[in-house]
């Protein structure tokens, strides 16, 4: 199958064999894909090493047979963007976290809307914590995973000023204010309206989701090390 001006993202790259690399990369259409661009390293390269490099906009022809694409071509799809620092770091975390959400060739168009959507708010300079709480809920949602953070666990609809607690199976219960990871109705209730919660909500929103992810994958992101250098604003 030929795929022609298809939307992608590279999300990660290695060497294959002397001139030519193996990406995994985000498609709208197509979801996950494993490609493989050959020639990219040679002096004679059709498409240029540099063009591929993760969160760049890309058009790509591909030819689809079996599990793995051959690169055709490739020209960038808007501005090139570079994530240096804790942009860059966080840019890494949604990688890993698509990586290990997705199967190859399973498309989430959702998924693919929200991804770029994250990369664009995190080279504008927002604040990286919010931004990542908001991915993630996204994430969950267009993988078949949503948060219930319109009632609680047992249906009853969330008072905004009492306490919760997210249990994974289940969505929120009642807790005392003291729990550790005690979430008011109205920051739940925030995070489902994508409205930016009130700064004391986001070391329990972080938790939250650490929980909900680590359930899911059954262990932790190689990137939560790394995250931990981002700054809490």
């Amino acid at each position: 199958m030929r795929l022609e001006q298809q939307p992608v993202y590279v999300l990660h790259l290695r060497a294959y064999r002397e001139t030519s690399l193996l990406l995994e990369c985000l498609s709208r259409d197509r979801g996950r894909l494993g490609v493989v661009a050959r020639g990219v390293r040679g002096a004679r390269a059709r498409v240029s090493r540099a063009q591929l490099e993760p969160f760049q906009a890309l058009r790509c022809d591909l030819l689809l047979r079996g599990e793995l694409a051959t690169l055709l071509a490739a020209e960038g799809d808007g501005p090139v963007r570079r994530l240096a620092g804790t942009a860059g770091l966080a840019g890494l975390y949604l990688n890993e976290l698509t990586v290990r959400f997705t199967r190859r060739q399973d498309p989430h168009p959702a998924l693919f809307a929200a991804y770029a959507r994250t990369l664009g708010r995190l080279a504008a300079g927002e604040a990286p914590d919010w931004t990542l709480r908001r991915f993630e809920r996204d994430l969950l949602q267009a993988t078949g995973y949503a948060l219930r953070l319109d009632s609680t666990a047992e249906g009853a609809p969330l008072e905004p000023e009492g306490w919760y607690v997210y249990q994974v199976e289940r969505g929120p219960v009642r807790c005392p204010p003291e729990h550790a990871y005690a979430l008011r109705g109205v920051d739940l209730a925030a995070l489902a309206a994508d409205r930016e919660p009130a700064p004391a909500a986001r070391l329990p929103l972080r938790a939250m989701m650490r929980e909900v992810i680590r359930h899911h994958l059954g262990g932790e992101p190689r990137t939560w090390q790394w995250l931990a250098r981002l700054p809490r604003r």
